[in-house]
């Protein structure tokens, strides 16, 4: 049954739109399978996300990485952002719906398996977010934010941006102008309870692992120190470690970065060990 590996799988998303998967089952499995949550303007083959899970199925954990279904890449072009419509009407809760799609289909497939999360960024937000999922036995975040709210523009900026419909931001990688449209700000508007990360952090039963860098600029230290607090859990602050633990697109080595090791060490002793 085991030894299982697929890559670039379909599944249905938020929507119904479709996105794709990579799931490995190692042979000597331990029944635990990490869903890997990526960030804003991620995607599951970002950097160095494979090594990570060549590490964990190393461990005898199986392994999900997926790609949210409106991170503007399609299924043939999984990589690049061929579709910036998808992305600009992009929102948390759409973000929430792909979880759970790739939950059920995990659950459904592996009904005895229990569940680990990793969260980078973003997606860390949204893995926080599952602090109530019956299913979840552990969350670890890599550089979560902790806030929904605080990611959107206020201001004058926020005034323009009702007036236009549609934002901008580059992307670093592939120097594309990416679009938001204001709809992404008025479900947060609508759904604020459901995506309150401090509330959820705070009636969390679910043993959770914070780690961050105190050199990341993308997502200040200021917001694990937070979230840390609100889970009532040690902080694992990482000196001079910036937003992606030493990693990079493209990453050619072989390798994980010794930070992002670091980190995967000690969120595997975590998941093996630890109680909140």
């Amino acid at each position: 049954m085991y030894g299982i590996k697929r890559r670039n799988t379909s599944y249905s998303g938020a929507g119904n739109r479709e996105s794709i998967y990579d799931l490995t089952i190692p042979e000597m499995w331990n029944s635990r399978i990490v869903i890997f949550l990526h960030g804003y303007m991620g995607y599951k083959d970002w950097g160095c996300w494979s090594l990570v899970e060549h590490y964990f199925t190393n461990e005898g954990y199986g392994f999900v990485k997926y790609n949210v279904s409106h991170n503007g890449g399609t299924v043939d072009n999984p990589i690049d952002f061929d579709d910036l419509d998808a992305f600009s009407m992009n929102n948390y809760s759409k973000e929430i719906d792909d979880f759970e799609s790739i939950c059920r289909l995990i659950i459904d497939e592996f009904s005895q398996s229990e569940i680990y999360l990793i969260g980078h960024s973003r997606g860390g937000g949204i893995a926080l977010l599952q602090s109530q999922h019956d299913r979840v036995k552990k969350i670890a975040t890599l550089a979560a934010i902790s806030s929904i709210g605080h990611r959107f523009p206020t201001g004058n900026n926020l005034l323009e941006w009702k007036k236009n419909k549609i934002s901008y931001r580059k992307n670093g990688r592939t120097k594309q102008e990416m679009p938001s449209h204001i709809s992404q700000y008025e479900d947060y508007l609508m759904n604020k309870d459901r995506l309150d990360i401090e509330k959820y952090c705070r009636k969390s039963k679910i043993p959770t692992c914070v780690v961050h860098g105190t050199a990341d600029l993308a997502v200040k230290i200021g917001e694990g120190v937070a979230i840390s607090e609100w889970l009532n859990v040690k902080l694992f602050e990482m000196e001079d470690v910036a937003h992606t633990f030493g990693s990079s697109q493209p990453w050619l080595e072989k390798e994980l970065p010794l930070v992002l090791e670091t980190a995967c060490n000690h969120i595997l002793t975590f998941f093996e060990f630890e109680n909140k």
